[in-house]
This record gives C-alpha cells, structure tokens and sequence, in this order.
C-alpha cells in the first residue's frame, strides 16, 4: 500500500544556513540503516521535506522499526503519492485512502489540506471545506472532530499530491556523526548505556571502554557489556569496543593504596586509559553514567578527583537524574534487563567497605605516589594488549 514515507525533523529546520549540513547527514543515517531492512530504497530531499522511496517489496515492520530508531528522525509518515490532478480526481483519491486504510469506519477526523503549490485553482481553506465534505457523504458513520480527531486526514499539494494520516514517531536529537564523536566508559550497569544513548541523541558518534578483570570477573560479565553495546548500536551505528584488561592494574593499586580510596584511585586510572584511546580514536571528549551522590565514587569531591587526570572533557549527561528517571530511560531503549542480569564488572568486585566519599585530592595524589614503581608499565601493558570489538545490531 505505501510506496514511500514523509520524514518529519524538528531543530534541523532552524539550523540558518547550515541547515543542508544536517539534512544530509540525517539522509546519509537513514540510508545506512535502511541497508539493513530486505528491499530497494531511495532517500532524496525534495522541497524542503525528505522522502524514503520504497522500490521493491519491503517488511513494513522492519523498515518502520528501523525508521523509528534513527536520530534525527522526530517522525515519519507512510504516504501515498498521486500525479498532479484536478479537484474531482483528487476527491476520489481521498475516498479511497480513507476505505482502504481504515476498514471500522466509525472514527471521527480533520482535514488538515496544505496548497504549497500556489497554480492549484482551491486553497487550503477550501480543500478542507470540500473534501470534509465528501469524506461524510462516502461514509456517513464518520464524524468531523477537530479539536481531538482520530485521524487527521493530511493532504499536501506540491509537485505531486502527498495523503497520510499517521505520524509515527522517532527519537528525535540530531543526526549521529553530526556533532563529533565521543568515548564511552561503558560498564555492566543500568546508567551508562543510557548515557551513550543520550549523547549520541544529540548527534555525536560513540565508541565504548570497557574495564575486564578477569578472573574476577566472567566472561558472562564481558559478553553482557558487548550485548549492552549491541543494543545501544541500534541507535548510534556500530561501536569500536575496547575491552581493557584491567586486572594487574587493580590488584596492584589494592596492594599499594589504602583500601578506602579503592575506588577513587581505580576511577582516576580508567579516566587516564579511556582518554588514551579517545585521542588516539579522534574523540572530542568522555561520557560516562555517573548521577550525583548515587555511590560514593559520584559525589562532587569524587567527580573532581576523577576529572583532574583528563584533559578531555568530560560529559555526564545522567548528572542529574535520580535512578528511577535513568531506568525509565533504560526501558525505553530497551537495555534494563541485560543491565540487571547479575554478572558483576570490577567496579563491583573491587570495592572497599568503607570508601572515602569526600576524597582530599593532596592525599589521593600522596597516595598515587606509591605506584610509580610499576603502574605506567602495567598501564602500557593494558593498552598494549586491549581488544577491540566491532559491536553492530548485526554482529
């Protein structure tokens, strides 16, 4: 039945003069995740909108899943297109649109007819008095509802004559890629992969870090982060996953360091090696899922004592929220219950029972100064013998 679909888009149509920029690359996403679906599409920009042709046989409920998980994309319409005609011809097709799309006929609807080609002899305000018209006299069962209809029945006069009616929505943000890109510190938690999503809304490609502490940790654990990126790629495209052997470094800052600031001097390493891949990896910055005072690693002192080792920025998009606003995100995306599953990461397994939440940043530097013997050389081996994983809705 649809042939093709209208995109709607939101805060790229205020973009001034570098509005084209971000069309692009908003048809540049859709085409790439549109390779994924069975079937021939051509995305093209035309007057201002943007249009997905289908020229084959498709699944709708694999392209309109797709569709609905690209950033950029605020929603989309399935349309059905018809040559430049006369009011009778045009008349005709409404009726049809509307027989064929809604089989129970006891519904009420708007008519919302926009004339943006100007030569067409009725304007908008008469389109809708008659066609209004001749959609009650088709199907008398129905009634004109405007202020709440079922349907809002679109006609758009262009080039060509555009009929839709639904609008199914997308995640809205801005097209990946089109704000740079950004490390992940991605862990097996319920926050993080929220956090990539979040930023990766706002039009930025993400890579990922991950901390494995093998044998303390599984390979359950290590394969439940992979599968917690896989979903986030979903969104964001596929993710260069460095997996970070992290377990020298661990037990040595747990032999040397007192055990209370475990956990500050264990974050401030695993700042110093994600940074080490973002700028090697052309990243502008690093994310990760840290919300104010929800362990003792987030309180404000911690936040400062890990942000001092990075020259990089540091983006915390889930600052502010309180875990039941981040799990709702989680739910919606769709990551929560891989989250939950319990297989722990490091961060878990080497936490002190008492940890300091107001850490003294001279005393943490004093601290880190019982290291020097080995802890570059660990960190060298670990960036030496990181692996990285390309993680995709396919892999």
């Amino acid at each position: 039945m649809f042939k093709a679909f209208l995109v709607k888009y939101a805060e790229i149509a205020i973009k001034g003069k570098n509005r084209h920029l971000f069309e692009d690359a908003l048809v540049k996403q859709i085409r790439h995740g549109l390779k994924k679906a069975d079937g021939e599409f051509r995305v093209t920009k035309e007057q201002g909108r943007i249009y997905v042709y289908c020229d084959s046989d498709y699944d709708y409920d694999e392209v309109t899943g797709i569709m609905s998980r690209i950033f950029g994309v605020v929603g989309f319409c399935p349309v059905v297109i018809h040559e430049m005609c006369g009011y009778e011809e045009l008349a005709k097709h409404v009726v049809k649109y509307v027989d064929d799309i809604y089989p129970d006929k006891n519904k009420t609807f708007k008519m919302n007819a926009r004339r943006s080609d100007k030569r067409y002899p009725m304007d908008s305000m008469e389109l809708n008095r008659e066609l209004g018209g001749v959609v009650l006299d088709a199907f008398p069962e129905m009634k004109v509802d405007v202020h709440n209809p079922d349907i809002l029945l679109t006609v758009e006069i262009r080039s060509k004559i555009y009929l839709y009616s639904e609008v199914i929505p997308g995640p809205g943000g801005m097209p990946v890629g089109s704000n740079g890109k950004a490390m992940l510190l991605l862990s097996g938690g319920i926050d993080s992969p929220v956090a990539g999503y979040m930023i990766a809304k706002r039009g930025v490609k993400i890579d990922a870090v991950y901390f494995h502490a093998p044998p303390y940790t599984s390979e359950r654990a290590k394969q439940k982060v992979i599968d917690l990126a896989k979903i986030v790629s979903r969104f964001t495209g596929p993710i260069y996953l460095h997996v970070v052997n992290f377990t020298d470094i661990q037990l040595y800052i747990y032999d040397q360091c007192p055990h209370e600031e475990l956990t500050i001097i264990m974050r401030r390493y695993m700042m110093r090696i994600a940074e080490h891949f973002a700028k090697e990896t052309g990243c502008l910055g690093l994310i990760t899922g840290e919300s104010i005072g929800q362990v003792a690693s987030q309180t404000l002192q911690s936040l400062a004592a890990t942000n001092e080792v990075c020259t990089l920025p540091v983006y915390r998009p889930v600052i502010g929220f309180d875990k039941q606003e981040i799990v709702e995100v989680a739910n919606k995306i769709g990551t929560f219950e891989t989250s939950i599953l319990p297989y722990e990461d490091c961060c878990t397994v080497f936490v002190a029972k008492h940890p300091v939440t107001k850490p003294n940043l001279n005393i943490i530097r004093n601290s880190e100064k019982k290291l020097a013997e080995k802890i570059d050389e660990l960190v060298d081996e670990a960036i030496r013998t990181t692996e990285v994983i390309i993680v995709s809705e396919e892999s």
